[in-house]
């Protein structure tokens, strides 16, 4: 089945204007669970409350109002707010071209997959290998449903990229927390072996190498329960604090090149992890 975009538009630099559609790229794939009542399994509404009347309060009653101080609000009506949303003009206008590498990926949220709309192929691709050439990425700004973002617009193989973005003021500062001191540096010794140890574990990026090993096993807990089998929960390992850091980086090498995972504390045999296909496998065989 043909994707669905989410939002049509145009990418707009100077006076030429892209017609584009914008696909997801991402998909979350969250386990969600129900409340419910443990007594009978009914599930739990959660209904609207006033402190002050100790009542339900029916909806066409509920106003939104803004804390400026502790218990204390201002009412802010909903045609107030539509006043102010921004005009959605169903266009992404650039405003920098910058190179890609000065961008911090902290500011990157949502990614999108930006396609031609009907008969803007070609304009599409003179913008997206016209980037390309140059090595920048498009700075912009669009309004999607009601709410104004900043974005990145960048190539992808035949394609393009728009990330929204994080705005400046919406960036935590790294002098905000605590950071090791210039007392805390690292002996030579040691960061020597921490360099070997990371150039042993270096590998090539395959994103499909990696799992969500619990979503995994909440799936097959979740199977298993079904079928009404007993689970019993396995401890999890502890891990030993690390006193001697020298001594943790020799052990790590040593089982690096062992190809072993890196151990801390007491070394057990790796559990046997569950499946998702054979799980996956299974519910479909059941249904």
């Amino acid at each position: 089945m043909a994707a669905r975009s989410l939002w049509t538009g145009a990418i707009s630099f100077g006076l030429v204007n892209v017609p584009v559609r914008l696909y997801p790229a991402t998909g979350a794939r969250d386990l969600h669970f129900h409340m419910l009542h443990g007594k009978d399994d009914a599930r739990i509404q959660v209904k609207r409350f006033c402190t002050a009347e100790n009542a339900e309060v029916p909806y066409e009653e509920i106003v939104k109002g803004f804390e400026v101080s502790r218990g204390r609000y201002v009412r802010i009506d909903p045609a107030e707010l539509e006043k102010l949303h921004p005009t959605a003009t169903h266009t992404i206008e650039v405003e920098d071209f910058v190179d890609l590498a000065e961008i911090d990926p902290l500011y990157f949220a949502a990614t999108y997959h930006v396609a031609p709309d009907k008969g803007a192929g070609r304009a599409f691709a003179l913008l997206r290998d016209a980037m390309r050439e140059v090595g920048k990425v498009a700075i912009a700004k669009m309004v999607m449903r009601t709410k104004q973002y900043l974005c990145a617009v960048r190539p992808s193989g035949s394609g393009l990229l728009l990330s929204t973005m994080f705005f400046a003021d919406e960036v935590v500062a790294a002098d905000e927390i605590d950071l090791p001191t210039d007392e805390q540096a690292p002996k030579a010794r040691e960061l020597e072996m921490a360099r070997r140890l990371i150039e042993s574990l270096s590998a090539k990026w395959q994103p499909e190498k990696y799992d969500d090993d619990y979503r995994a096993k909440v799936l097959e807990l979740i199977e298993r329960k079904a079928e009404g089998q007993h689970l019993t929960a396995v401890p999890e390992r502890e891990l030993a604090p690390v006193v001697n850091l020298a001594d943790a980086l020799e052990k790590s090498l040593a089982a690096a090149r062992q190809h072993q995972a890196p151990r801390r504390g007491e070394r057990r045999a790796p559990a046997e992890r569950p499946s998702a296909k054979r799980a996956a496998a299974r519910r479909s065989k059941s249904s």
